[in-house]
């Protein structure tokens, strides 16, 4: 009996991939090319990179931060006038980001770009762990009802990578989220009804330009927004890149039935991830002005505040970081 022949991709090769919104297969090569190519569009559409930019590629170990530090290098890494630089965030979650840390270091070694590494211990006095092990014994902290490590984790890592690209120079902010990561956090403020985030969910993200003392946030780039998670982590796979499978132990919350609801609705309805993220990208603009008008009701008047406490640009009097952590 005759097998059945292998399933061709559009080139006459064996494919390795099916994808199911597009109704095509691809081979490894069309595969890795089909990804680069979107990359490219995605940063050329909304000039990510400019000339004389100092880039931070924020760098976790993990599959999509690796994939969109190797893409931003691939296509800027030889230009004279943009400068690449590392940067991962020790949340102290033991061994998982220790391994992880490791992975960055060498991936940024094999780049040849320079690698920091700053740690919450050194900044905040504590660690993750130690705030999920205070989370499970005692709940938050009195009066504050967030109860999700993740919360407490994002806080802090968003709050040092700002702070610490700005003290090495960095205009831009590189981040790995990919399309997953973007419809998820879009969901997430439309329930939590948060219009100052979501009016801030765009591919390039700068909360304003507004400088204070020398201090500003830092405008962040999503090269991998429109790339869909499981095929970064095939890029990788394919690319032969070293990457920790597995997720933080402390990994949950609302953040994972979201994604399991929208997992759902794309097995069910190929393609759907892209059209609500297309969708938000288009109430974007009214979202913001809604937002601001929010914020002008406010006692900043919709300015940069620098947090009491730390001295970090902030949109009240007491950021979040030093809410949550100190």
């Amino acid at each position: 009996m005759n097998r059945e022949s292998p399933v061709k991709c559009r080139c006459g090769r064996r494919a390795v991939y099916f994808r199911k919104y597009e109704g095509t297969s691809l081979c490894r090569e069309c595969f890795i090319r089909s990804i680069e190519s979107r990359v490219k569009r995605t940063v050329r559409k909304h000039n990510m990179v400019r000339k004389g930019d100092v880039v931070a590629l924020a760098m976790s170990g993990g599959k999509d931060s690796t994939n969109a530090a190797y893409l931003i290098h691939k296509v800027f890494g030889k230009w004279p006038d943009v400068k690449l630089l590392a940067i991962t965030i020790d949340e102290g979650v033991r061994p998982y980001r220790t391994e992880n840390i490791r992975r960055a270091r060498a991936f940024a070694k094999k780049l040849g770009i320079p690698h920091h590494v700053f740690s919450f211990r050194e900044e905040f006095g504590k660690t993750t762990d130690q705030i999920a092990k205070r989370i499970k014994f005692f709940g938050s902290k009195p009066g504050q009802p967030i109860q999700e490590v993740c919360t407490y984790c994002g806080v802090g890592r968003r709050y040092l990578l700002n702070k610490k690209a700005r003290e090495l120079g960095a205009t831009r902010i590189c981040l790995g989220h990919n399309l997953d990561d973007e419809v998820q956090a879009a969901m997430l403020n439309y329930i939590r009804g948060d219009l100052a985030r979501a009016g801030r969910m765009e591919a390039v993200t700068a909360w304003s330009t507004q400088k204070r003392r020398g201090r500003l946030f830092i405008p962040r780039i999503k090269p991998l927004r429109v790339i869909p998670e499981r095929e970064s982590a095939l890029y990788a796979y394919l690319r032969g890149f070293d990457i920790l499978e597995g997720h933080c132990p402390h990994a949950g919350g609302i953040r994972f039935e979201a994604r399991g609801f929208i997992n759902r609705l794309e097995l069910n309805h190929p393609g759907i991830k892209f059209n609500i993220l297309e969708t938000f990208d288009k109430l974007n603009p009214c979202i913001k002005r809604v937002a601001e008008k929010q914020y002008a009701q406010k006692a900043s008047g919709g300015r940069i505040l620098m947090c009491r406490k730390c001295g970090e640009p902030s949109s009240r009097e007491l950021c979040k970081a030093c809410e949550l952590w100190r």
